[in-house]
């Protein structure tokens, strides 16, 4: 008896998993369709609803009951729906708001990425470069729109976890901070903000970076914080601390290696660099690595680049002219960890 329930427990998870690419579809459809940011003053009915975000009210009372299902909306009445708290997050207005990186999961151009994810176990080859016939990032340059959900859904990851940055590392003494690849600024606005005196620089391409300087506007860092353009692989602006947050694992090794090869010829002499990025633990049979390892397949599915375990990152930095010198615990519940290197 015993045996068939737990066959049956079974049975009933893998269906789940087997059904994960509707439960995504489903989250992306509402968002896309404005149905949280509908609800978001309150209950309304299906027909209402329907009206004010232009939706046939049959299929979205369908919609809708699949999310009372997920436990994103409630039923509050029959015909009646209001966003439910775990829905909370996926209003566009919210705090922590994780909209952008649902509307990224589920594009079309990502979605058919992942259906390629055979091929790319089976060749290492990035999947997307198999499915559109260029690389991501230069599909981001060629797509304004979707490069904004991007750049957007990078942004709400990076607010999760900015504010514990200068809490984990002690900034005090460093003069700049050059945040190489840094987007739209917001880990760079808050280590300036918590560091009196030090002087921050974001570089990046013209279309990462966009809105970097709204963000040291809103944050009061304008006056501290400047922004120059181009192309890491190529040089990066010199300076005593060098960050890196997020960008490794975009890349194989040599790219890698030529990344950290140009921080270490403009970094001080006892300048440091410190990389953000999810760490590879020993064993898989923790909650910690459950997040790296999904996404570490996110990137064999996305660019072809990989996240690595602490030995491979000391590898990786010696190969760069740099020593591994710490390791931080994961920042703020997340898989991040700060990497400290120093000039070998």
């Amino acid at each position: 008896m015993t045996d068939h329930v737990t066959s049956r427990e079974g049975y009933a998870n893998l269906s789940r998993m087997a059904f994960g690419f509707a439960t995504s579809q489903i989250l992306y459809a509402a968002v896309r369709l404005g149905v949280l940011d509908g609800l978001a003053a309150g209950a309304l009915p299906v027909e209402q609803l329907a009206h004010s975000i232009g939706s046939d009210p049959g299929a979205l009372n369908r919609l809708l009951r699949a999310l009372v299902v997920l436990g994103v909306v409630d039923e509050t009445a029959p015909g009646h729906f209001a966003l439910a708290e775990l829905g909370q997050p996926l209003r566009a207005d919210h705090p922590l708001s994780m909209r952008s990186s649902v509307l990224l999961l589920g594009d079309p151009a990502t979605w058919q990425a992942w259906g390629a994810l055979t091929h790319g176990v089976r060749t290492g080859e990035a999947a997307f470069d198999h499915v559109h016939d260029q690389p991501l990032f230069d599909y981001l340059a060629c797509h304004p729109d979707l490069s904004r959900i991007f750049n957007t859904a990078m942004r709400e990851g990076t607010e999760q976890i900015a504010p514990a940055v200068p809490k984990a590392y002690d900034f005090t003494g460093v003069r700049t901070v050059v945040d190489i690849g840094g987007g739209n600024g917001a880990l760079l606005a808050a280590i300036v903000a918590a560091t009196p005196d030090v002087q921050g620089i974001l570089f990046d391409t013209a279309e990462g970076g966009a809105g970097a300087a709204e963000t040291f506007q809103r944050a009061g860092v304008s006056d501290r914080c400047s922004i120059e353009v181009g192309d890491f692989f190529d040089a990066v602006p010199e300076g005593d601390l060098l960050l890196v947050k997020g960008v490794l694992h975009d890349w194989d090794d040599e790219r890698c290696t030529t990344l950290l090869r140009g921080c270490r010829k403009s970094i001080a002499a006892h300048g440091r660099l410190l990389v953000l990025e999810p760490v590879l633990p020993s064993t898989i049979n923790t909650p910690e690595a459950a997040g790296v390892v999904m996404s570490d397949i996110a990137m064999l599915v996305y660019t072809g680049g990989r996240e690595r375990s602490r030995d491979e990152f000391r590898h990786l930095l010696a190969a760069g002219g740099f020593d591994l010198a710490d390791v931080t615990p994961p920042l703020r519940g997340s898989a991040i960890r700060i990497l400290v290197a120093n000039p070998a």
